[in-house]
């Protein structure tokens, strides 16, 4: 499966820029290239500019990568409850209020990045253990139908879309 194969009814039309990021790769390969290109940027990233912001208001490096982090883990959750039958409808979530109350002021980024590495394994896991049928299968997420390689999808279109702007804003 390729991301040429989805139909626009397996997510949500909010979510196009991040399917538009991913060239025509297998589910897998996006995992993988979108994950090359966001530790290509963050692993050169010194620790004193980890809580650098590009303007007043925008989240630092860290905060971002926290964002990250958290998003992947949501997203993986909708992708398990779609992919194992669950047709209860998936609220959406709203980044500004988890970024609110997020404090990663005590962390460094070494230990985030190592962080978004096992959570990203965690979803190609994840993703690896559907068959085709349970890739296929559909639910609504945050209002909109959704398949669960949809929601892998956005999920590697996310990360490129952070890996994009961190390198065109924090470089």
């Amino acid at each position: 499966m390729r991301v040429t194969d989805l139909q626009p009814d397996e997510y949500g039309s909010f979510y196009a820029g991040y399917i538009a990021k991913i060239p025509e790769i297998t589910l897998r390969s996006a995992f993988d290239e979108s994950s090359a290109a966001l530790l290509d940027y963050l692993t050169h990233v010194p620790e004193e500019r980890a809580d650098y912001a590009y303007a007043p208001g925008k989240w630092t490096i860290k905060e971002c990568l926290q964002h990250i982090i958290d998003t992947e883990r949501i997203f993986s959750y909708r992708a398990l409850r779609i992919g194992r039958g669950d047709l209860t409808p998936l609220p959406g979530f709203e980044q500004n209020d988890f970024a609110r109350v997020m404090d990663v002021s005590g962390r460094k980024l070494l230990e985030m990045i190592d962080e978004f590495r096992l959570v990203r394994q965690s979803s190609i896991v994840l993703f690896s253990s559907f068959t085709k049928d349970d890739l296929l299968r559909k639910g609504t997420m945050s209002g909109a139908s959704a398949s669960t390689r949809g929601i892998g999808y956005v999920m590697c279109g996310h990360v490129l879309h952070h890996a994009d702007v961190f390198r065109e804003r924090y470089a």
